[in-house]
């Protein structure tokens, strides 16, 4: 039997709504000598039950893993990973020219805590709280048995999110591989180094809006600020834009650029630039066609909001005076605490200041391997635009 969590009068309303966080503050009463990653049961204050799922010791105490009365052993595991990795299928994510997907996001696929990505045959396993972390060998187990013959290796990396805790160390939990690692994303070959790499070694997540730059890049000189590995660089010169500049603050990330380019076989009219954003930003003279703004999360907290408001207005402002006339602008935010609402009027309050007139052309998001729980609105954290500017 698991550990009991009751909450205090009237506090179970959003786990009646099947909001899966337990806050700290809501919990009346716990057992004794609970644990960080204990697996509790959650009952209101009638002592009427509520979920299963696991506890810690922080602003969010408990993760709902299920709203019924269910052991979370390796039936559970089987069950909702078999799910998970069948819906990634339904979307042609395991492929000869898709091999790179989500397997696992969070709250979306029901198991909040848990990342797991997957390269052409290799699963990286991402766990953000104790609890997944040490349930690790029953979603090593469950990925054995829905993935078969198309798994290699399973590599656990949790240090970097879980860095507060001791013993917790990255290494591969089943077979091997050599890293960097070769897979698609719809025919375009990346190299993917998961052991030394941002993340699980891939921002998967811009996929779709990736291959949407496409048709926008034909025959136009584009500027991919942000641009880590490349992704949105390699999409334009495949779709024959003229001139491709990738700009990134690390020489590292744009040594994973060139290696990708060359990999594609697209080096002609490509150019590297390690620069910050902003500064280089002030150097452009009306001479990009198309600029993607893809910076890393400005703000992760609530209290650094306005800090990050300001810095996406300082950034699209300068892009906005710098592009040509009808040029288009790709801009992001993945910062959770700025939603889509803010964030496109933070665009609008930069073209203001910038004195130029824009029309948004595309409303972007994250893709269907990333799933938002329609109960937990805060996994809907990838927001964009598609701007022309006149």
């Amino acid at each position: 039997m698991y550990k009991q969590v009751i909450l205090s009068k009237n506090k179970e309303e959003s786990l009646l709504r099947k909001h899966p966080w337990v806050f700290s503050g809501a919990i009346d009463l716990i057992d004794e000598e609970i644990l960080d990653g204990d697996i509790v049961t959650v009952f209101d204050s009638k002592e009427k039950f509520l979920g299963t799922g696991h506890f810690q010791n922080a602003t969010i105490a408990v993760r709902i893993l299920s709203f019924e009365e269910t052991e979370l052993d390796q039936k559970f595991f089987n069950h909702i990973l078999s799910e998970a990795i069948e819906l990634r299928k339904t979307l042609g994510l395991f492929s000869k020219e898709n091999s790179i997907c989500r397997i696992v996001h969070g709250e979306g696929d029901g198991l909040p805590g848990l990342i797991i990505d997957f390269y052409n045959g290799i699963a990286v396993i991402q766990c953000h709280s104790i609890g997944m972390y040490q349930m690790i060998e029953l979603i090593s187990q469950a990925l054995q048995n829905s993935l078969g013959e198309s798994l290699k290796a399973i590599y656990s990396k949790s240090s970097e999110t879980l860095h507060n805790k001791e013993g917790i160390v990255d290494s591969y939990i089943w077979g091997t591989c050599k890293t960097p690692h070769k897979a698609k994303e719809n025919g375009i070959r990346f190299s993917i180094d998961w052991v030394t790499g941002q993340k699980t070694g891939f921002f998967i997540d811009q996929r779709e809006n990736r291959k949407l730059l496409s048709k926008y890049a034909t025959g136009k000189k584009v500027l991919n600020t942000f641009c880590y590995s490349g992704g949105f660089s390699l999409f334009a010169l495949k779709a024959g834009a003229s001139e491709v500049h990738s700009l990134d603050s690390s020489k590292k990330a744009i040594e994973l650029t060139e290696n990708n380019i060359h990999l594609n076989k697209l080096t002609e009219n490509h150019f590297s630039i390690v620069a910050d954003a902003m500064e280089y930003m002030k150097t452009v003279d009306n001479s990009f066609d198309v600029i993607i703004l893809d910076p890393p999360a400005f703000a992760k907290h609530r209290d650094k909001r306005h800090q990050a408001i300001q810095g996406y207005k300082r950034l699209n402002e300068m892009a906005i005076r710098s592009i040509k006339p009808g040029g288009i602008i790709f801009t992001f935010s993945c910062s959770q605490v700025v939603d889509k609402n803010l964030f496109t009027h933070t665009i609008i309050a930069a073209a203001i200041n910038s004195g130029r007139k824009i029309r948004i052309l595309e409303q972007l998001h994250q893709p269907a391997d990333h799933p938002i729980n329609a109960f937990h609105p805060e996994g809907e954290y990838l927001k964009g635009l598609v701007i022309q500017v006149s």
